[in-house]
């Protein structure tokens, strides 16, 4: 692993998107928390990602958010807008419209649901990079994609392309991720995206992570990240141990309905979740208390 300092930095939050009273866009309050997490020690922060209900929030609705967070944080970190699609050519539509609202970078999924072949998702990739000049990270998911998009693909389109810059992977797959961050060029980046396999990424050359718990406790995976940055194992380790219960708490249900509900515990509401997503019931909520009280958060 090159020691030098990716493009986005090692902490990158996936933001959730805050809603009001009746699951509209409250944009001051997405506003006042990218704010917060850009003073908790985030270096960046992905828009509608995951986190930010992406399924759920359309693209005039998208298009806002991004506005907004750049007018609030642009220029004191970097802002990626989360872009992909499972349609290849309304990403490509939807990057170039959003690359005039003064991002810093894209996410791009690995198409969902419909199931394309290694060679359909480097096309896929090669056309959106081929299309914008901002740096993209690709996001490996198959827990939410179905398919996995291997090692070979993720290196194909690191060499291919010059702008894709970095992958969030979450595929679980150690081995997989080992052989990227290996075999990878020089400038491209390797993200743990599960919270609790940072460390283990980061110990096989990752550079940092793209995080959940980082809206709840941005302090701490900051530690996390530093310290397995800068070679102390052993202290990274003891951050990870200190942390783990919250980053598998957190996941205890469909993200994000915990980490919108553990920012109502810590005193920042940010609205509950849009439907097919309910709201954390009574006894999720008492018992993520309880977590977050053991590791320090509450």
């Amino acid at each position: 692993m090159s020691n030098a300092e990716p493009r986005f930095g090692r902490l990158i939050t996936a933001m959730v998107t805050p809603f009001n009273d009746e699951r509209e866009l409250d944009l001051d309050r997405a506003q006042a928390l990218a704010t917060r997490l850009i003073e908790g020690g985030n270096d960046s922060l992905i828009i509608n990602g995951t986190t930010g209900e992406s399924p759920t929030v359309f693209y005039p609705q998208k298009i806002e958010l991004f506005r907004a967070v750049v007018e609030a944080v642009g220029g004191k970190a970097s802002v990626i807008a989360n872009v992909g699609d499972n349609c290849t050519a309304d990403t490509v539509n939807f990057a170039k419209d959003v690359a005039k609202l003064g991002v810093d970078g894209f996410m791009c999924v690995v198409p969902y649901y419909n199931k394309p072949p290694q060679e359909g998702m480097y096309q896929h990739f090669k056309t959106i990079a081929n299309a914008v000049e901002l740096p993209i990270i690709l996001y490996n998911i198959p827990g939410r994609c179905v398919v996995n998009m291997e090692a070979e693909t993720t290196l194909r389109l690191a060499n291919d392309c010059e702008n894709v810059i970095a992958v969030k992977e979450a595929s679980g797959k150690m081995d997989q991720i080992a052989t990227i961050a290996a075999a990878a060029p020089e400038g491209f980046s390797v993200y743990s995206g599960d919270d609790s396999a940072t460390y283990d990424i980061m110990r096989l050359g990752g550079a940092g992570v793209i995080s959940t718990t980082g809206n709840v406790a941005p302090e701490r995976m900051k530690e996390l990240v530093t310290k397995c940055a800068e070679g102390k194992w052993d202290e990274a380790w003891a951050a990870h141990e200190a942390l783990l219960p919250l980053m598998n708490g957190l996941f205890e249900t469909s993200n994000p309905i915990l980490v919108k509900e553990a920012l109502k515990l810590v005193g920042f509401p940010v609205g509950g979740v849009r439907l097919p997503l309910i709201d954390a019931t009574a006894e999720q909520s008492a018992r993520l208390a309880s977590i977050m009280r053991e590791v320090g958060v509450l």
